[in-house]
């Protein structure tokens, strides 16, 4: 991977890396996995009120009969072998 920085913010990376006793490449890299980590975590978790996860609860418990648009759906999925 190759990052395309001026002077002064490299210059800014590595006193941070230095003040950590890592080099540039480790620094930077540490960093922005704990930023994806971080950005995965965010897409992949739903966060809901307390009223809406008792509400998704209940619909799942208590699933409504299937609707004309629902029963279409069904019957356009292809057959499983």
């Amino acid at each position: 991977m190759n990052l395309r920085v001026k002077s002064d913010q490299k210059a800014r990376l590595l006193r941070a890396a230095s003040l950590r006793n890592t080099d540039l490449t480790d620094f930077v890299l540490r960093l922005a996995l704990r930023e994806a980590d971080a950005v995965i975590d965010e897409a992949e978790r739903l966060n809901v009120s307390r009223r809406d996860q008792a509400r998704l609860m209940d619909l799942l418990e208590n699933p409504p009969a299937p609707n004309d648009k629902l029963r279409a759906a069904a019957a356009a999925l292809p057959r499983s072998i």
